[in-house]
C-alpha cells in the first residue's frame, strides 16, 4: 500500500488486512474495486481480473516501458537501493528485488460443505445471503507460503468457476485461487440470468428462490466476452449489471453483441447493485 501512496493513490476504505482503492489501472473506475491485501503484499483489480506483486502492477501501470525501466521506476518511487549489475535479465532483477517484494504461494488444503464455520456464516449473513448460499457456497481452507516457507492459514466462502479455480471472499479478502473464469450454473436451456458478481446472484436468488433459470456470473468484467460467448446458446437473457460507469459500458457492449437481452437493473434503482439493494432492505426492516 505504501507504493500506491507514493504514487498519489489513497485507499477509499481499509481494515487491518485489506485496503480498497479506485483502480490506478483504469480511469473508468468509479466504484473502488482495486484491493490490496496488507498482510500478503498482493493486489487484485476486480475490473480487469488481474493481480499479483508490485512488479506485476508496475508493468501494467507503466505500459510501454521496458522491464529494466519499470524496475528503475520502482526503485525511484520506493527509494530502493539495487546493486548495479551488467545483466538486465528479468530473472536476475527479480532475485535482487526479493527482499522487498513478497510473492506468496497459495495452496488449497480442503473444501468443506457450507454451514460449519460460524465466521463464514456471519459474513454471509452480513451480506444478506446466508439462506441463498446453502447450495452454492463452500468453505475453502487454504494457506499462503512465503519465500521462507512460512505458512499462514486462511478460510473463506468460495465458489468454483469454469476452469476449476475458486473465487474466495471473506470480510478481509477478495480473490481467486487458481485460474480466473466465469461461473456457469446450467439449468433452463432457454432462459439465462447474468450477473457481475456472485453475491449479486445470491441476492437475486433470495428474491427468486424458485427460479430455474441458468446462471452466468462473470466474476470480473474482464471476462465479459466469455460470458457473451456462453450466452449465445440462450434465447431469453436477463442482465443484472452494476449501476456504475464500468457496468454501463459492459451493458452496452453486451447489448450490441446480443441485442435481444433485457436490462433488468431497474429493480435496484437507487443502489449500485443487487446486493446493495438487499442489504438496504434488510437495514430498513430492522428500523
Amino acid at each position: 500500500m505504501d507504493f500506491l501512496n507514493r504514487l498519489g493513490f489513497l485507499p477509499q476504505s481499509k481494515s487491518a488486512n485489506e485496503s480498497i482503492f479506485l483502480s490506478p489501472l483504469r480511469d473508468s473506475d468509479t466504484t473502488p474495486s482495486f484491493s490490496v491485501n496488507n498482510k500478503l503484499d498482493v493486489w487484485f483489480d476486480h475490473g480487469i481480473g488481474k493481480g499479483g506483486s508490485i512488479i506485476d502492477f508496475a508493468l501494467l501501470y507503466w505500459k510501454g516501458l521496458s522491464f529494466p525501466e519499470v524496475i528503475q521506476k520502482i526503485q525511484d518511487t520506493c527509494n530502493l537501493i539495487i546493486p548495479e549489475n551488467n545483466s538486465t535479465k528479468r530473472s536476475s532483477i527479480r532475485k535482487r528485488l526479493k527482499p522487498a517484494i513478497k510473492i506468496p504461494n497459495y495452496k488449497i488444503e480442503t473444501i468443506k460443505p457450507y454451514g460449519g464455520n460460524e465466521i463464514i456464516n456471519s459474513y454471509l449473513n452480513s451480506r444478506g445471503v446466508l439462506k441463498a448460499a446453502a447450495y452454492h457456497i463452500s468453505e475453502v481452507y487454504y494457506y499462503v507460503e512465503d519465500e521462507k516457507k512460512l505458512r499462514k492459514h486462511f478460510f473463506a466462502a468460495g465458489w468454483q468457476n469454469e476452469l476449476g479455480g475458486w473465487e474466495v471472499r471473506n470480510k478481509y479478502f477478495k480473490g481467486c485461487l487458481g485460474k480466473k473464469a466465469i461461473t456457469f450454473i446450467n439449468c433452463d436451456p432457454k432462459h439465462l440470468a447474468v450477473f457481475e458478481g456472485f453475491f449479486n446472484f445470491l441476492s437475486w436468488l433470495t428474491d427468486n428462490p424458485d427460479s430455474t433459470k441458468s446462471i452466468i456470473v462473470l466474476n470480473s468484467l474482464s471476462l465479459l466476452d466469455s460470458g457473451i460467448h456462453k450466452a449465445k446458446l440462450y434465447s431469453h437473457i436477463d442482465l443484472y449489471f452494476d449501476h456504475d460507469k464500468s457496468g454501463f459500458t459492459a451493458l452496452q457492449t453486451w447489448l450490441k453483441a446480443l441485442p435481444y437481452s433485457v436490462d433488468r437493473s431497474s429493480i435496484y434503482d437507487g443502489h449500485n447493485d443487487y446486493n446493495d439493494k438487499l442489504i438496504g432492505s434488510l437495514k430498513q426492516s430492522k428500523n
